[in-house]
């Protein structure tokens, strides 16, 4: 049975919160995710068990021994301003949600392992699932990818349907994601 991650989201702005973990919920579905707006709530919890910490600047900067331990774990959710802290990344929240999307990707790619892997279970897709994968990712619509592959539409659509279904994502965004994480495009391709 597959790992089942669990992180935690240190933000007192509860709205920010709750699309911080939307996001990670349509990435990561297999993970729990919990949201705190105080630290001591996160204390009051088993602090160490969490695979990550999302945490506000503000909470991170008033409590920084306790994540500086925990530094491998730790991304500070910034609104674009320090780039980097102590070697701790962050992410700015103020981005479109196709470009958080893109950098927590980032995050992951480049150097923040920790993270869980996205979408962790073994799926087999076919080679024309993939091929399919890969032209949605790059944006073309069924009738294109039907062109483009020489595949009727009716095919296209199944293949799409498939895909859904074996990878359990239904966002066009949440599948460009898996596709970059799996090797499929590169994340400048997207």
């Amino acid at each position: 049975m597959p790992h089942t991650p669990e992180i935690a989201i240190l933000e007192q702005n509860t709205l920010a919160a709750l699309g911080l973990r939307t996001i990670l919920e349509e990435l990561i579905p297999n993970a729990v995710i919990r949201m705190f707006s105080s630290f001591g709530q996160l204390i009051d919890d088993t602090p160490d068990m969490y695979a990550h910490y999302f945490v506000s600047a503000q909470i991170y900067f008033m409590h920084t021994a306790f994540f500086l331990e925990r530094q491998p774990k730790t991304i500070v959710l910034s609104n674009g301003e320090h780039p980097q802290l102590n070697g701790v990344p962050t992410l700015n929240c103020t981005l479109a949600q196709d470009e958080l999307l893109k950098a927590i990707v980032r995050l992951r790619q480049y150097g923040h392992h920790s993270l869980p892997p996205l979408h962790a279970t073994a799926h087999d897709l076919s080679p024309r699932e993939i091929e399919v994968l890969v032209l949605l990712t790059k944006g073309c619509i069924n009738k294109e990818i039907a062109e483009r592959l020489n595949i009727s539409l009716t095919t296209v659509i199944s293949h799409r349907k498939n895909i859904t279904e074996k990878l359990g994502i239904k966002s066009v965004s949440a599948l460009a994601i898996y596709a970059v994480m799996h090797g499929y495009v590169e994340a400048d391709r997207v």
